[in-house]
């Protein structure tokens, strides 16, 4: 009983700093250069447990992350890098991220197979030595722990220091120096060297939709937006359920876990290849098919097709989950996730859902007096802020703020998941 009271008390601590009140030093001059340390890295395990390995260490020329909030308190995303100072053991960076093998590991699949795939996450490049650790979440206790920890002396040989390929690089939007603006990166998967002009123009579209949206529509200043033109062999992308395989830049396709409409890439290295030179706070792969689909992971990178009649939402609710790390609010479709992706018991740290377990933690301090816990969809409450059951894949036991919302059916962000992107921009253009 005293074990199960403390882990609550921990979960219950990490969503108290979720309140992004901040308080972290401008140590980024004292420790870090305007560059990028890229680490990449394996996750290997299957449903019952995972492990990570390093690959490799990258030095890269440019950093667009903020300088001022190096410490990422929000407690968001099944995995967490932090960045220790050698000599003193103080934390000077950290962040949270989700993995398309996070994901696998919650199916039916991961119970039979053990599998191995490639990860990568980028850190300002320290100007001493440091620790870097990285921490994945146990789904069921939601506590992290410590995966793999390595020392880093910032001039080792063994840090790879080359050039990439120079991709071409067009500005979209540039609102002022990447530090203090969220730069959204637009990567090309399935043009040709024929469509990289179609590429532009389409991310172009994408940006005014995004902007075009609240509560995005009057944060644009805090953007800047970039496209990077990755030249496919081939138009498309895989549809394996139709037996279609294309040669592009990021091996993206649908089907994912057998799902139809899920696409996504299982590599992340050719993506971190992608804007190795680019200033990158969130990445949106467009991808050059009229077909249905996307998907989307917290700090990883989110991806969508270009010219389907619903391209626009499937954009939108996409980065919702990448960038501002919301949680799927539908609850009747089909999923590959197995009942425990959200357990009884434990609050989930996405912050548009809940199981009631935390909720005073979450947005209670949002709803209007007098609102029934849980709130029953009556016409009453259609189109205000209450406690709805169903949510995160689940029609029973875990709550969702609005009847409709972006996250849910691709209406309009509810004001819970509004207040998430807002913190999100604020945080990440260096605002508090």
């Amino acid at each position: 009983m005293y074990m199960k009271t403390k882990k609550l008390m921990m979960v219950a601590a990490c969503f108290v700093l979720a309140g992004w009140s901040g308080g972290a030093q401008n140590v980024f001059d004292t420790y870090f250069e305007k560059k990028s340390l890229r680490v990449d890295f394996a996750l290997s395990g299957n449903m019952e447990f995972q492990a990570a390995a390093l690959i490799r260490m990258r030095e890269e020329p440019v950093w667009g992350g903020p300088v001022h909030n190096l410490i990422d308190t929000s407690c968001y995303g099944g995995y967490y890098v932090k960045v220790f100072d050698k000599a003193s053991g103080e934390l000077i960076f950290s962040r949270g991220f989700n993995t398309l093998f996070e994901e696998w590991r919650a199916t039916e699949q991961a119970e039979k197979e053990v599998q191995s795939w490639a990860n990568s996450v980028s850190v300002p490049f320290p100007r001493r030595e440091v620790t870097f650790e990285l921490s994945g979440r146990n789904r069921a206790d939601m506590l992290f722990s410590t995966m793999l920890k390595v020392d880093i002396e910032p001039s080792v040989m063994f840090i790879d220091r080359g050039r990439l390929r120079d991709n071409k690089v067009t500005r979209i939007q540039y609102a002022g120096e990447p530090s203090g603006k969220v730069d959204l990166v637009f990567l090309a998967e399935g043009y040709t060297e024929a469509g990289q002009d179609k590429f532009v123009a389409d991310a172009r579209r994408f940006t005014e939709a995004l902007f075009a949206t609240p509560p995005f529509d009057s944060r644009r200043d805090d953007f800047n937006v970039w496209s990077v033109g990755l030249v496919s062999e081939e138009e498309g992308t895989d549809i394996p359920g139709r037996g279609v395989f294309r040669n592009t830049a990021l091996n993206s396709g649908f089907y994912t876990f057998g799902m139809d409409r899920y696409l996504t890439t299982q590599d992340m290295t050719p993506v971190r290849d992608a804007v190795w030179n680019v200033p990158c706070d969130a990445i949106f792969i467009l991808v050059n098919s009229d077909m249905y689909g996307g998907g989307g992971m917290y700090n990883f990178y989110a991806m969508g097709t270009a010219d389907n009649e619903r391209t626009a939402s499937v954009f939108v609710h996409e980065l919702g989950h990448s960038f501002a790390g919301l949680a799927d609010e539908y609850f009747s479709s089909e999923v590959a996730y197995d009942t425990g992706f959200y357990p009884d018991g434990l609050e989930p740290w996405e912050p548009n859902i809940s199981t009631l377990v935390n909720f005073s933690l979450k947005w209670e301090d949002m709803l209007p007096a007098g609102t029934p816990v849980p709130t029953p969809p009556e016409e009453t409450y259609v189109g205000e802020t209450g406690v709805f059951e169903g949510g995160g894949y689940r029609a029973r036991g875990v709550y969702r703020p609005r009847v409709h919302c972006m996250m849910r059916d691709y209406a309009a962000f509810c004001p819970v998941c509004s207040r998430a992107i807002v913190r999100m921009i604020d945080s990440v253009s260096d605002k508090r």
